[in-house]
């Protein structure tokens, strides 16, 4: 019987302790104070104008790729001459179309009456890539004769010269608050680091 009432007794005291518990409202974690919390680097505002002066320079390499990687001229035959001159030129042309598809898709900047920029560069390219699909439209034609090649490869000539003094950032630098800008776009910073 003793045994009995120990296994009683202990059976009691757990069910004790166990409605006890029941009774009681469940312990409240405080919350974390802020030393406790991992450091975290707060995500910084959009700058849409830097954002915006990516998007420029990103439609400017376009053109500068493409004169990077330009095809040879090979004067050893007028024919070579031509054919070469008028894969230099398509490559020019390529890469003046997605530099204006990229300028044109980007609209105007988030700044205030500063589009002037932008807009000048686009038909200064338009210029130079009608200058060069002419020229190049031209070489094609006249294959058998060397007074109109050589004519043809001056026009030729002129248009690189154009792309030769251009100033890619010029839409960009003309404007306080794009010239900031392009200083924070990482696109600029590329386009406008030396080759090599």
């Amino acid at each position: 019987m003793r045994q009995r009432t120990t296994v009683f007794a202990a059976l009691t005291t757990t069910i004790a302790i166990a409605l006890a518990g029941c009774g009681q409202p469940a312990a409240v974690q405080a919350p974390p104070r802020d030393q406790d919390l991992p450091a975290t680097t707060p995500a910084p505002p959009p700058d849409p104008v830097a954002g915006w002066a990516g998007g420029y320079c990103d439609a400017m390499t376009h053109l500068v790729s493409t004169l990077a990687t330009l095809p040879a001229v090979d004067p050893s035959t007028p024919q070579r001459a031509s054919r070469t001159s008028s894969d230099l030129l398509s490559s020019v042309v390529d890469g003046l179309d997605r530099s204006l598809a990229g300028l044109n898709a980007l609209g105007a900047p988030p700044v205030p009456s500063a589009d002037g920029g932008r807009e000048a560069v686009i038909r200064q390219f338009a210029e130079i890539r009608a200058q060069a699909e002419s020229a190049r439209e031209r070489i094609e034609r006249v294959h058998g004769d060397p007074a109109a090649m050589k004519a043809a490869l001056g026009q030729a000539r002129a248009a690189l010269d154009r792309i030769d003094a251009l100033d890619y950032l010029k839409g960009l630098k003309d404007i306080p608050a794009l010239a900031a800008a392009e200083q924070r776009a990482p696109a600029c910073r590329r386009l406008d680091q030396p080759a090599g």
